[in-house]
């Protein structure tokens, strides 16, 4: 649940603290006291966009923060799998989500003292929150959040997870049949070129590394004369008997030898003549062998430059490497056996999409008809509540439609239409609905999904326009109901609301050094009274005082205990912690 919401320096709101509770709160106050900018600062904390112009006149910064803390298992478990997703750390199930809006310079948002993204505070926010305001294009009005109402309030969720896994089981089966079938399309349109690359390459028996090897036979064999020459010459210079170079060590040697004798220390230069002696006898060696292996055939250099020119060929057309001529051929040939496999491999796609295909029909009928059935109880169930919220002659129903195709979410559309007046054909909720009115259609699809709806905060906005006296007293009947398995947050002009409330907060507006600003104060005992009073006309009229104790006794005599909540060290709520230095301690 919503356990405090912090407002500094936003519009007429100066520094507001609203510690919540679990059950029924109740924020009333004056008309223009600020109670609508409450919820307006909470939905920038969901997602809402933000302007500049909201930050209170003399500021540069405008902060909104709120801690949360989640009890109901599914909300649990959907707000620990979307803050893994953002990677955002929860410390005990608590979140603490802060948003700053500036006069000058970008906004910024935090989640758990992390900076984050206002479409990360959007995603957990639609887990946590479900604000209804006066104004706003409400989650009732989408056919999706519809067709999940409807869902809800028939327990579907297996149903349709089964129509899910059908679903992506039969499009699997439909791209790759799908993609098959294109592969087959092209490679039959290229067969014959596809054959002949297959054949050209492998006529030409090409081998690895070919190439490199021909390109250095062809240049031995172009300069055999040379090459002959040379070696010849090389051969006399390290192996001649009068000048050679081992000629001229081996004189080096005998004269090493008569130093020796004079002198022992220069013995260690043996080592280096005879390194240098060695070396040069194998360089010789290895001369001459070159030298005989020389070939000069000029009907073998004709035949290696046939061969490159072969190979040059393939790779002009089919790779720059004779890698990728080979490469290009093996692709060639895969793609034509391919060819050879594809229509049985397309009779078998074809049998297992037939199977999916099926059971996503008969899946989907399952669910169509617990759609139609649920529907039924649904419209019943909502138009019951309606004479008790303002609407005497109104009757809700929802309509279960055929889709034009078979979707993840089944085969239907779901549409709520209401008929709000007798007389009066019935029509798409959308069409029809004021503001008021669909917060208190809202609200009696609340009382009867409270049972299966997992968002633990609901928020309403003057869901009491337009109506008072007994319906008022209904109405508050009807939000206590919902508040018996949620939090709800109520921003309320009936007196009858607000005796209901398990925790009731007045919003009052001071001016100060010229400057209005609004506050917020928790009420018990005889100022509670006295607010009520001034709802039900005058806090000053002792009737009117006592009807106020009048209903806050009957409210305590029925009242049901709220949604469960953590048990805490104090009834204050806790402090939230701040990334602005400047803010200093939000208790």
């Amino acid at each position: 649940m919503l356990t405090e919401l912090r407002v500094r320096d936003l519009a007429v709101i100066a520094d507001v603290t609203l510690p919540l509770g679990p059950g029924l709160n109740v924020l009333t106050g004056e008309t223009g006291a600020g109670k609508s900018m409450l919820v307006d600062a909470l939905s920038l904390l969901l997602g809402e966009r933000a302007s500049s112009d909201l930050v209170r006149p003399g500021s540069d910064l405008a902060v909104v923060e709120a801690a949360f803390e989640p009890h109901h298992a599914a909300a649990v478990t959907a707000l620990t799998a979307a803050a893994d997703e953002a990677g955002i750390d929860l410390e005990d199930g608590r979140l603490v989500v802060r948003r700053e809006i500036r006069r000058d310079g970008p906004n910024r948002a935090w989640a758990n003292g992390s900076p984050t993204t206002v479409a990360t505070l959007a995603t957990l926010g639609r887990i946590l929150v479900d604000l209804h305001g006066q104004h706003e294009a409400q989650t009732l009005l989408r056919p999706a959040s519809q067709r999940d109402m409807l869902d809800a309030f028939g327990g579907a969720g297996a149903a349709r997870e089964r129509v899910r896994t059908a679903y992506e089981a039969a499009t699997a089966c439909r791209e790759e049949e799908e993609q098959l079938l294109a592969r087959r399309d092209e490679i039959r349109a290229r067969a014959d070129y596809l054959r002949h690359v297959a054949k050209e390459i492998a006529n030409a028996v090409p081998e690895p590394g070919e190439a490199e090897k021909l390109a250095t036979d062809a240049r031995r064999l172009a300069a055999s004369e040379d090459l002959t020459r040379i070696t010849d010459e090389l051969v006399t210079v390290l192996d001649s008997d009068e000048f050679g170079v081992l000629e001229r060590l081996s004189a080096a040697d005998r004269l090493l030898g008569q130093l020796e004798k004079i002198d022992a220390t220069v013995t260690s230069w043996r080592d280096l003549l005879d390194s240098a002696y060695a070396a040069a006898d194998e360089l010789a060696r290895l001369v001459r062998e070159y030298g005989t292996a020389i070939e000069q055939d000029p009907g073998r250099l004709a035949a290696v430059e046939r061969r490159r020119d072969i190979l040059y060929r393939l790779m002009q057309k089919y790779g720059a490497t004779l890698d990728e001529v080979l490469e290009t051929g093996a692709e060639a040939q895969r793609e034509l056996d391919l060819l050879d496999t594809a229509d049985l491999d397309i009779r078998e796609i074809r049998e297992r999409r037939d199977r999916a295909e099926a059971e996503l029909a008969e899946t989907a009928a399952a669910l169509t008809r617990a759609r139609t059935k649920t529907a039924a109880q649904l419209s019943a169930a909502v138009t019951r509540l309606l004479p008790g919220l303002g609407m005497p002659g109104g009757r809700f129903s929802a309509t279960v439609n055929p889709a034009p195709a078979v979707g993840a979410s089944g085969a239907d559309t779901v549409t709520f239409m209401v008929q709000l007046n007798v007389g009066l054909d019935p029509r798409p909720l959308a069409q029809v609905a004021s503001g008021g009115e669909l917060s208190r259609l809202m609200l009696a699809l609340k009382v009867v999904l409270a049972r299966h709806d997992a968002v633990p905060t609901l928020v309403f906005d003057e869901v009491d326009q337009g109506i008072g006296g007994e319906v008022g007293a209904q109405l508050a009947d009807a939000l206590a109901r919902v508040a018996e398995a949620r939090q709800v947050l109520v921003i309320s002009h009936l007196a009858p609301i607000a005796a209901r409330a398990s925790r009731h907060l007045r919003v009052v507006k001071r001016t100060a050094g010229g400057m209005t600003t609004a506050g917020v104060e928790v009420l018990e005992g005889a100022p509670r009274e006295s607010e009520i009073a001034r709802m039900l006309g005058s806090s000053d009229d002792r009737s009117l005082r006592e009807h106020a104790r009048r209903l806050l006794k009957q409210a305590r005599s029925t009242a049901a205990p709220g949604p469960a909540a953590r048990p805490r060290a104090s009834p204050a709520p806790a402090c939230l912690p701040t990334t602005d230095s400047r803010a200093g301690d939000s208790c």
